[in-house]
Formats: structure tokens, sequence, C-alpha cells
């Protein structure tokens, strides 16, 4: 057992507990003054130290900015990289407060930069709605920023504090007149605290995007100076979120052509939504709370859901277009949906630190009133849209029960209730999913070679063969009956598509080994397209790897080394021949896994001690849709542009 002891406390081991055996007295109580407690526990205030939680810096002085927008002061925010990976957000709004805070007596400018949970967004008047809930943003950003600088422009002055840690360096100063009002603030992000500084230009820049579409009329400039050439790009919106629902259905067929905007308000709070329809059988439903992502919905994305299913089957009954008894359930209706649905209330409820679900019950109430009243009166205006949006519904009824009947065959057949495992697997020993892993193998050589080289305590090995079927092309019905999915399927053990169950998952960590070549990408993409249509959870809980088999064998003698990449391969080389340059240095390339022979399989790509994994994870369900459409899907088009466009980041391709 790994025992944390910083303290250097003596710690005695009594099975499953630890016991300190000093006194726990007063003295072990801390209390942490000012900002100290962000920098002791950062986490809990961004997240984490990673690359996400750098970004989210970046956010929160954005956000403050939006706030001011939404106020209706602000119409233009510049973010800015700077030389050197600093940050610099300006705005045109009323600027902070400069003021004396009456409260604490001192400077309100001091105070909403060095006091958590201070700012104008806790019923002073200041904002009515508002992102930042808890007044932590500016603080936390100047907490864990190695310096940061304020200027204020207010009252015909421009005003400039400066800090370092949190603390301050530079009281606050008149430093010169102006005609205009807002705010620019220059930080440097801590290396004392993060894991990397270097910002990422389109991490940043899809936020952006994303707050444009949200705050319709809003300009917004991303500007990144660490390039020779500067990069500038203004995103204004005046139709926003129609244009987001626009952006995303960029590549895909349209049912109908044109957006359906709602929007209405009651008290304090106010809600739109934009949604059109593509021949795709996936659905895309992207939710915000006071500009705030909610990717695990809340009662506004309930309020839209159950209005649509109910709008959709009153009108399909009233006109005879659904017979009988015939309804349409909720995910018949928003098959091949796409829609954005963004609500603004005073007091947000979100459930969980990360803010991802919204709590509000009366906001569900003002959302299913605003659809069912104004989706009713679309679809009398505009009956033929109506038609084809329930026509479609009606086919993906059709194909659900299509999925099921094939569900079920597929399992009387294979015995799948009684446990029965394909015979393409050799599973592992061990039945904690935990511990288990899952190489999905394409050839049966190299299946061969990982069976005979894994540890088969804990490594199950899964053989396919040949190019498995295109899932961006093929309802669930196809995919039941398919030879090469199937099994993959019944091994897992989860199931797919809304009767996907994570607990039911039989490997915690689910490997794709393939070549590092052509044909290797083309079947790692297909079966992470799969992964993500059928069984989302799997990459959204971190368990879908992608093993990295080495390119190269390097031989001297009797010394063998493997290199991973072209640079590796050179500098092995050179390392190989030490003070000798005219030593020869045998350098193969490995044409495929299948050709390695157990032992090697197992030292390169396999032992857990040595090999590499690259996780794949789903930080934008957005951009990953788009992207498998793109790759996948039936337009030719957009696929040669974006090939044409990520050409030039290609390495190590084998034609």
């Amino acid at each position: 057992m790994t025992i944390d002891n910083n303290d250097n406390d003596i710690v005695q081991s009594t099975g499953f507990t630890e016991k300190i055996t000093q006194e726990y007295d007063a003295s072990k109580i801390q209390v942490l003054e000012g900002l100290e407690a962000v920098r002791k526990r950062p986490g809990m205030y961004i997240g984490s130290t990673s690359s996400s939680g750098l970004h989210h810096l970046v956010y929160e002085i954005v956000d403050n900015a939006i706030d001011e927008a939404l106020a209706g002061y602000c119409t233009e925010i510049t973010v800015r990289i700077n030389p050197g990976n600093t940050i610099t957000v300006i705005d045109n709004g009323r600027g902070i407060p400069v003021g004396i805070q009456p409260q604490t007596g001192k400077g309100a400018l001091e105070v909403v930069y060095t006091v958590l949970h201070a700012g104008g967004k806790f019923g002073g008047g200041g904002y009515k709605v508002s992102g930042g809930l808890h007044g932590v943003g500016a603080s936390v950003v100047n907490a864990l920023s190695e310096w940061l600088e304020v200027q204020v422009y207010t009252g015909g002055k421009i005003y400039e504090m400066k800090f370092s840690r949190g603390d301050i360096t530079e009281s606050l100063t008149v430093i010169g007149d102006t005609d205009r009002t807002g705010t620019t603030v220059t930080f440097k992000p801590d290396g004392e605290i993060f894991d990397e500084t270097v910002f990422d230009y389109k991490t940043l820049h899809k936020r952006m995007r994303e707050q444009a579409f949200l705050n319709a009329g809003l300009k917004i400039i991303m500007e990144d100076m660490r390039q020779e050439e500067p990069v500038s790009e203004v995103m204004h919106y005046e139709g926003g979120i129609r244009q987001f629902v626009e952006y995303i259905n960029r590549n895909k067929k349209l049912i109908n052509d044109e957006v359906i905007y709602m929007s209405g308000g009651r008290s304090d709070s106010i809600a739109e939504i934009a949604m059109q329809y593509n021949d795709s059988y996936d659905e895309i439903i992207v939710s915000f709370a006071n500009n705030i992502h909610t990717p695990e919905g809340g009662m506004h994305e309930t309020g839209f859901k159950t209005a649509l299913t109910r709008v959709l089957n009153a009108y399909g009954s009233k006109n005879n277009l659904l017979k009988g008894d015939e309804k349409l359930t909720g995910d018949d209706c928003r098959e091949g949906l796409c829609a954005v649905v963004s609500v603004k209330l005073t007091n947000a409820q979100f459930e969980g630190q990360t803010k991802a679900k919204l709590g509000n019950a009366e906001i569900r109430t003002l959302v299913d009133s605003i659809v069912s009243e104004q989706l009713s009166m679309y679809f009398e205006e505009h009956p033929q849209t109506a038609k084809a949006l329930i026509e479609k519904g009606l086919t993906a009824s059709r194909a659900r029960e299509a999925a099921r009947r094939a569900r079920e065959s597929v399992r009387s057949k294979t015995g799948l209730e009684s446990g029965q495992m394909p015979d393409k697997l050799q599973d592992c020993n061990e039945r904690d999913p935990a511990l288990c892993e899952i190489y999905i193998v394409e050839g049966d050589s190299a299946a061969g070679s990982a069976i005979q080289g894994r540890d088969s305590r804990f490594q199950a090995i899964l053989s396919m063969w040949g190019k498995m079927l295109n899932v961006e092309k093929a309802r669930a019905d196809k995919i039941y009956g398919n030879d090469k999915l199937y099994p993959m399927i019944v091994a897992l053990g989860a199931g797919i598509g809304d009767e996907f169950n994570i607990e039911k998952l039989r490997y915690h960590k689910i490997i794709i080994m393939a070549d590092a070549d052509v044909d290797g990408s083309h079947i790692r993409t297909l079966l992470l397209t799969f992964f993500f249509r059928y069984m989302r959870p799997l990459i959204e809980n971190g368990y879908v790897y992608s093993a990295v088999p080495p390119l190269y064998k390097l031989t001297r003698g009797k010394t063998t080394k493997v290199a991973y990449s072209d640079e590796e391969r050179d500098r092995i080389s050179a390392e190989m021949r030490g003070n000798n340059p005219d030593a020869k240095v045998d350098i193969s390339r490995f044409k495929g896994l299948g050709e390695m022979d157990p032992h090697e399989l197992w030292e390169t790509t396999m032992d857990p001690e040595k090999r590499t994994l690259r996780r794949i994870t789903l930080d934008d369900a957005v951009t990953a849709d788009q992207v498998f459409n793109i790759l996948m899907g039936e337009e030719v088009e957009p696929r040669r542009e974006w090939i044409e466009n990520n050409a030039k980041y290609v390495v190590n391709l084998d034609i």
C-alpha cells in the first residue's frame, strides 16, 4: 500500500486503514487565508491543473466580459494569445468599479481580484443574469497566475493595478486619460501550478465561437500573436443560435431547409430554441444555461424533448399521418435532429461542481410551453415540413422495430442468453472488469502472436478479419446481423444504442491494435465510428485506447531496439553508432503486427510496463460528430476538402 506521507507523520498500516500516531488537536486545523486556498487546491476551482484547467482561466475572464454583454453594455470582446503564452482579454463594457467597496473598506477592483466570492453577481443589482455564479473567477485566475495586470477604462481615466500570485505588486494607479470604457486583463499562468502553460488556439477558438453563437450580435475577436504571421478571426453572428444549428449541420443532407426558431420569456427567465433535421440516424442536442454548456442536460432539455414528442404526435394524429394507435417515441422524434437550447435565468441551480446539469424545475415548464405553442403554430403554417418530419419519425420507428427483431433473432441463434462467447474471443481469466483489458486485433496472424504473447490473467484477444461495416451509413438492424460487429458486441457484454448499459461492460480497457499504415488507420476509424455512434459511454468514460506499435527495428550486432517514430529512429541509430559514425546499424520497417513474434509484440505493444497507449477522449461531441460525418458519411466534397486541409499534418503514411 502506498501512503502519502508528505508531513512526515509516523504511519502504521492496520489493514484497510492507516492510523496516524500524532495527536489530532486544534493545531491540526488549517485556516487558509486570502487566495492561499486556491493555490493549495486549484483543482477545486478550475477542475484540474492540466490543459483543461489552463484554458479554464481564459474562460473565467471572458465570462466576466460576456456578463457585461448580457447586461447590455458590452458589444465587443478580444481574446489574444501573446508571445510567451500570456493572455489578454479586452472588452468595451462599463469597466470594473474602482471606488471603495463599503463592506470591506477596500477598493472594489482589489476586492474583485483578491477576495473569493466577491463580485456583482450576488443580488446587488450588478447583473440579472450571469454565468459566473460563484464570483470566484477573477480572483482564482489572479491566484493561479505568475503575474496579472488589470487596466480599467472608466470616468475618462485609465486605472491600472498589478498582482503576482494573488498578491498586490502595484496599487491602483491612474496612468492616463481615455474616452472609452471597458476592462483589459493580461495574465501569465503560473508554471508552478500547471502541468503545461502553452495555450491551444483551436481550443480557445471553439469556445469563443460557441459564445458568439449564443450571444447574437456580440463580436468576439480571436487572435494568436505567436505566429510568424499573426492569426485574427472575427466571430459575429446576428442570427445567434440559428446560425449555430446551421454550422453544426453544414455538411449534412437536410430534411427541412429552414431552421425552426422559437423563443419566449417569463419573469426573469428567457429561453430560445433552434432546431433542424438532417438525414442521419443520430441526434445532437446542445444545451446551455447562462451561456454555460450543460452536457448532461437538465430541465431545459427535458422540457424541449417532452414538448417535441407531444407536438409531433398531436399533429400526426390530427392530420391522419399516424394511423389508429400509432405513436412516435421520443427517440423516433429525435432521429436526425440537431437542436440548440439556450436559457438565461436569474438564479440558475446547477447540479454538481462542474455545472453539467440544470436543475431549475420552472425552466422546464417555460421551455415546454414555448415549444408546444410555437412549434404547433409552425407546423400549421408549414404542413410539408411537418409531414416530412413525421415520416422520418415513422421510418425511425420501423427501423427500431426491425432492430429489435434482428436482436432477438441473433440472440436465439447464438445463445447469447446463455453467456456463450464468440469463437474469435480468447478471454482472460480475471473477472473483475476494472482489471481486465481486451485487444481488438485485425487479422489471424497478428491475433495469433497476441494470443501467445499476452498475459492471459487479464488480457483478452478478439480477432477481427476484413473490413468491418461503416455504421455511419447503416441502421441498428444491420449491425446486429453483421458478422464482424456482433462478436464484438457479445464480447463487450454491454449492448448497443439505447440498450447500452456500461455496468455490464466486461473490460475497462478496450484497446484497438491495428497496423501503423493506411489500412490500420481505416480500421481504427471504422471502430471508433461504431463506438461513438452506438457505445458512446465507452469513450466518455475513457475506456477506449489505441495501441502504439513500433515502426522500426534497429539492430547492431547482438543489440536490438525499436523506434516509434522517424525522430526516435534517428536518435537511437545515432546512439547505437556511438563514437563510430561509420558503424552499420540495420534498420527495418515493421510491415505489420503479424510479422512480429509473440515476444516482440509483448515487449513493444502489450506489456503494461513498457507499452504506449493513446486514450481516446471526447472533449467536444459536436466536433466529433462532424468529423465522423465528414470522414465516413455519404457526402464526398466535404471529405475531399477536409483531407486537403489536413494532409499537411499526416506523418508516417505508407502508400
